[in-house]
């Protein structure tokens, strides 16, 4: 549109009212999105509000390609997806929120028992060299790739899968000859 090319370059120079009339013309538009996108008017308000902010601080180095409107919806949505990733992160719930567990003896025999085993895989971890532990432990209990975890130890992957291997074949071992016991 020949307005937002005007209001575009009337900002990029530092317009005031440019910037008012964006936020003016485009703030309901992005609100029914975000309203929509998160169901929660207030967290769609700050999303809104947050895009124009980084968007007034950006006056210099913006160069739009396409349309301001879709330019702009895109901002909205990249936002409201950083959130959604971000709130999957460090989803917790309240202490209120949480329901009181009632403990079966059948249940507490289980956490007995997981208890155990826990301690056996401790102690056997423990005895592994600070190398195996480690390659053993970031790609069971931290997901890592062997690619990931090479790159953390600076070494090369067929080291870090010699490693891995040497360190779960440890592991069998210890643990079988406790089970033999």
């Amino acid at each position: 549109m020949l307005e937002d090319k005007l209001l575009i370059l009337r900002f990029k120079h530092g317009s005031g009212d440019a910037l008012c009339r964006i936020y003016q013309k485009y703030r309901i538009y992005l609100l029914r999105i975000a309203t929509a996108l998160l169901n929660d008017t207030a967290l769609a308000e700050d999303v809104v509000h947050d895009v124009f902010l980084r968007f007034a601080l950006s006056a210099k180095r913006i160069k739009l390609k396409g349309s301001l409107k879709a330019y702009l919806r895109a901002c909205v949505v990249n936002d409201v997806r950083s959130r959604a990733r971000a709130a999957k992160r460090y989803s917790c719930l309240g202490l209120d929120e949480i329901e009181p567990a009632a403990v079966t003896e059948n249940e507490s025999e289980h956490w007995i028992i997981l208890e155990e085993q826990s301690k056996r895989i401790s102690g056997a971890l423990v005895q592994l060299s600070f190398e195996q532990r480690e390659a053993v432990v970031l790609r069971l209990n931290g997901g890592m790739k062997f690619r990931e975890i090479a790159d953390l130890q600076n070494v090369s992957v067929k080291t870090i899968q010699s490693r891995y291997r040497y360190g779960l074949n440890k592991l069998r071992s210890i643990l079988n000859s406790e089970v033999e016991k």
